[in-house]
């Protein structure tokens, strides 16, 4: 059905695109190069044979896949990011390509002794047979997202090729910035026209996911004294302990290394600081909504008390939302997951469906009024030197994308 050499020959191509955003950044796109990818996702939507190919000045691509039937049928989407994640390297990718895989440890670079472990990642073992792309080890592979790209547009030209396929009028969007979590921040829904969408940002084959995390950045400052060490006694504040004791305070098993499924987590992602000044950045996470509130509460709480009953102390906390979880605004509709589900079965899939760890662009844009399951894109091990993705698992997804489209025909056509 799906050429997977042409399709494989597409994803290297994107991948070898340096599209890494930046979260210190303050313009969209948040790095000058994802325009690099941008205008050439733009001319191949275009070369495929979709029109409405449009790309805004903060570089969102949207284009129209014309429906092939003349009843009404609901107009859907499919969304991925083509940025990478800033976590790790992500320029000078060097993919490795493993036909027939064995089953066992990869080399990933011999040089530098690092080598992809079948025993500590153990879903490897899983794809023995199948093709699987891999980083050298010293980047990330950036399947997290140009695989959804990738699939999202293989999917298209599949589509535009066979005519036989009937379906309903198709959007397709891509977005800048989605790992710093602002790729939904200036998506124009109104102008996407869809009544609901699929991102194409999931892991392993199978995943198909409707819920997710509520979020929050919060930014911890502590403010103290410094004085010659020497003349210190009574007058130093080290700012540094006071920060060590507000670590202290939060429940220790409450992390992301000790959490699992609907388990939330305080995760303490960067620490800065001096005697004067610590400043500490943390990530708040749980699906449950009150659960959520009650953390975000606990830390201001936390603060508070110490404020109040240490000398000197003076500690600012700065809350900011991220986004929320997309189950409240997908569950009213949810046979959109079932038609996402069905999909995969006809494609002999086995549905994997799991509350996200984390967030997509599709949590964002269901509060926007666009809801939006998330579906697999394939990959493992995303933002690191271990990342890796079969091709089978990449042509599966492709071939649910088309899937999705002709049952949704046949749906409303009943």
């Amino acid at each position: 059905m799906i050429n997977s050499q042409k399709l494989l020959e597409r994803f290297l191509t994107y991948i070898k695109i340096d599209s890494q955003s930046d979260p210190d950044s303050d313009t969209t796109p948040s790095t000058e190069k994802q325009w690099d990818i941008a205008n050439l996702l733009k001319n191949e939507l275009k070369n495929i044979g979709l029109q409405d190919v449009s790309i805004d000045h903060k570089a969102y691509i949207m284009a129209t896949l014309p429906s092939n039937v003349e009843y009404e049928v609901d107009t859907i989407g499919f969304i991925s990011h083509f940025d990478t994640s800033p976590d790790f390297k992500a320029s000078e990718i060097k993919p490795q390509i493993h036909e027939n895989y064995d089953g066992g440890d990869i080399v990933l670079n011999k040089e530098k002794n690092i080598i992809l472990s079948s025993s500590y990642f153990e879903d490897l073992k899983r794809y023995q047979g199948q093709t699987l792309i891999t980083t050298d080890g010293t980047t990330l592979l950036s399947a997290d997202d140009k695989a959804g790209v990738t699939e999202i547009i293989t999917a298209m030209e599949y589509l535009v090729n066979h005519p036989e396929i009937k379906h309903g009028k198709i959007r397709i969007g891509f977005t800048p910035d989605e790992e710093i979590g602002r790729g939904a921040h200036h998506f124009d829904v109104e102008k996407f026209g869809a009544k609901y969408a699929y991102t194409m940002d999931g892991s392993e084959i199978g995943e198909l996911e409707y819920e997710n995390f509520n979020a929050a950045s919060i930014t911890l400052k502590f403010k103290g004294t410094s004085v010659h060490p020497g003349y210190a006694k009574d007058k130093m504040i080290n700012s540094m302990y006071m920060a060590q004791k507000f670590i202290d305070v939060l429940p220790k098993d409450e992390v992301p290394e000790r959490t699992e499924g609907y388990e939330g987590f305080f995760h303490l992602s960067k620490i800065s600081g001096n005697i004067e000044l610590t400043e500490l950045k943390y990530i708040v996470r749980d699906h449950d909504r009150d659960k959520f509130e009650a953390r975000k509460q606990l830390m201001q709480d936390i603060v508070a008390k110490m404020n109040n009953s240490i000398d000197g102390a003076n500690i600012s906390i700065e809350l900011k939302d991220q986004y929320f979880n997309m189950k409240e605004k997908v569950e009213p509709i949810k046979y959109i997951v079932d038609i996402a589900e069905q999909a995969m079965k006809e494609v002999d899939i086995t549905p994997i469906l799991k509350p996200i760890r984390g967030g997509t662009d599709g949590a964002q844009l269901s509060y926007k009024g666009l809801p939006c399951p998330n579906i697999f894109a394939g990959g493992h091990n995303f933002h690191g030197k271990y990342e890796y993705v079969p091709l089978e698992s990449m042509v599966k997804a492709a071939e649910v994308i088309i899937k999705i489209a002709e049952l949704t025909a046949k749906r409303t056509q009943t």
